[in-house]
């Protein structure tokens, strides 16, 4: 082919940007294999959603006319005002604790690294319920401020309340994605605008925010997503929004509960296909090879640390002072608590929470990353469709996934098994791990095939040896969103788990209910302990590593 002809920007031999030749047969090859596992997977996601679909059209006359008789629209404006409002005030936390723990001289930086995201595995019901009583006249924040002179503590209810718990509980999501890219930035950019003259906030409004787009977008999905499927927040708080009547009507009437679970499932797929044509294609491959430009803070030393101990502060210490508080207090008044008479009691818990947050957690990386790759390097129109579907399963209640898949398995060996139980975790969490597997795909650079095509290596050695340590640190921060969601996850466990299978998080809930709040504290402290672990292991030492 002449060299006129060639497509602007392209090389001749080549075609766009992450596609392989049109005549090359491992192209080929990878494109129908990764479509036919879309495909397959795609339908495991959407199974939910097919069950609403049925159920909903099965009885039109009630589930429609319940969701149109005006009964949908204030619930659903403000499902969409909280959402919008938490995932923009998350964007930005996440987005500036993860530059700050990455890219600067922060003191204390691997403390940092090891508490930003530990906020994220402390149940929702548990932290609203603590920050309530921190927040409650006498309580432990109340306190604080009284010393300073302030009498009146706003109380945490309705919007604002939501917000700001719902944006302190999320925001790991966002830091979590765009610390791994940043990372994987390649430093030659930062430093040639440096050269140039520019000052560190130039070079990193003109150089470095561009290239997080797309982790700050699939970080921000995450957090709307959670946002709008959360029911424990928005209920302790007051906040009316669909979850809230889904579980309010979920008995009295089904019909209702049904339809507005069809219309969050419709939500999700609506916002997931918006954020994909948005979301930036042209993305600069990274370097693990050599660590990006470091900024000093100089006297801004002091606020930066001052800010990330705010955010820690409410979001981390002060749930875990009360939750510390509620152990003391009962054991102090030698109440009757089981796990303080018999901590072993606790061992049975943590060994289910490990094993079956574990493979959750690498069951979806496995399922999504053939997704990530085909929608990501080969723009494949069925491999993009199947992850807007994967999106979507996360923003359902996890009473909805569960309800479909005893829907579609009951009667058969896999029901109320671990195995039913890690697919309902892998549906509900698996866009956690997609939305970072393909920031992580994305971030490999091109000219890496292009290269191994040239000299004849296979596809199979590029990747193991090549593709795949690039890979890590996303596939690694998304395993690790995954595996500190399922650890905390209630709704599907209390449903679908085996006669006698007891997770720390349903330990909490059974304790919490009954009032024995010594013992659901207790469970809380450990499940905080086992997550932070599990995510300095798993994640944060794993960064360090770069």
């Amino acid at each position: 082919m002449p060299v006129t002809d060639v497509e602007p920007g392209l090389q001749p031999g080549t075609s766009h940007v992450g596609d392989p030749r049109p005549d090359d047969p491992r192209g080929t090859a990878v494109r129908v294999a990764g479509r036919g596992w879309a495909v397959l997977a795609g339908l495991g996601f959407a199974a939910p959603l097919i069950f609403l679909v049925v159920r909903v059209m099965g009885d039109p006359s009630g589930s429609l006319a319940a969701v149109g008789d005006g009964r949908l629209v204030g619930p659903f404006a403000r499902t969409v005002l909280l959402a919008s409002l938490v995932s923009v005030t998350a964007a930005i936390v996440g987005t500036t604790t993860a530059w700050l723990v990455t890219r600067t001289d922060l003191p204390g930086v691997r403390w940092w690294r090891l508490a930003l995201p530990l906020p994220l595995v402390i149940p929702s019901f548990m932290g609203t319920f603590a920050l309530l009583s921190a927040f409650a006249p006498g309580g432990l924040f109340a306190g604080v401020l009284s010393s300073l002179g302030v009498t009146s503590v706003p109380q945490l209810r309705g919007l604002w309340g939501s917000w700001l718990v719902l944006t302190l509980f999320t925001y790991p999501y966002v830091h979590l994605v765009v610390a791994s890219r940043l990372n994987q930035l390649p430093p030659s950019l930062e430093e040639a605008a440096r050269l140039f003259g520019r000052r560190p906030g130039e070079v990193f409004r003109s150089v470095v925010l561009p290239q997080l787009v797309p982790a700050i977008l699939a970080g921000g999905l995450l957090v709307f997503l959670y946002t709008v499927s959360d029911y424990g927040v928005v209920e302790l708080l007051r906040y009316d929004v669909l979850t809230r009547v889904i579980y309010a009507s979920r008995l009295a009437d089904p019909l209702l509960s049904l339809g507005l679970s069809l219309s969050l499932g419709l939500l999700a797929l609506t916002v997931a296909v918006l954020e994909r044509f948005s979301a930036g294609r042209d993305r600069i491959g990274g370097d693990r090879s050599v660590r990006g430009l470091q900024v000093p803070l100089g006297g801004w030393r002091g606020p930066a640390v001052a800010l990330l101990a705010v955010v820690v502060g409410i979001a981390l210490v002060v749930p875990t002072m009360v939750l510390v508080g509620w152990v003391v207090r009962g054991w102090l008044a030698d109440s009757s608590s089981l796990l303080l008479d018999d901590p072993g009691a606790l061992v049975a818990p943590i060994w289910a929470t490990l094993r079956v947050s574990v493979l959750a957690a690498v069951a979806a990386t496995v399922v999504v990353l053939p997704i990530s790759v085909v929608a990501t390097r080969r723009r494949d129109r069925v491999a993009a469709a199947a992850s807007t579907v994967v999106v979507a399963g996360f923003a359902l209640p996890g009473l909805a996934i569960a309800l479909a898949l005893v829907f579609w398995l009951r009667g058969t060996p896999l029901y109320r098994s671990e195995v039913l139980l890690v697919a309902a975790y892998v549906v509900h969490f698996g866009a956690q791990a997609l939305r970072a597997a393909e920031v992580a795909v994305a971030s490999v650079p091109v000219r890496i095939e292009e290269a191994s095509n040239v000299l004849g290596v296979s596809a199979w050695r590029r990747w193991r040896r090549v593709d795949l340590p690039l890979m890590r640190p996303g596939l690694l921060a998304g395993a690790g969103l995954v595996l500190l969601s399922v650890m905390k996850e209630l709704p599907a466990t209390l449903l679908l788990a085996p006669n006698g299978f007891e997770t720390l998080a349903t330990r909490v809930w059974n304790a919490a209910t009954d009032a024995f709040w010594t013992d659901a504290a207790i469970a809380s402290l450990v499940l905080l302990a086992l997550s932070g672990g599990l995510t300095w292991i798993l994640v944060i030492r794993r960064a360090d590593a770069l």
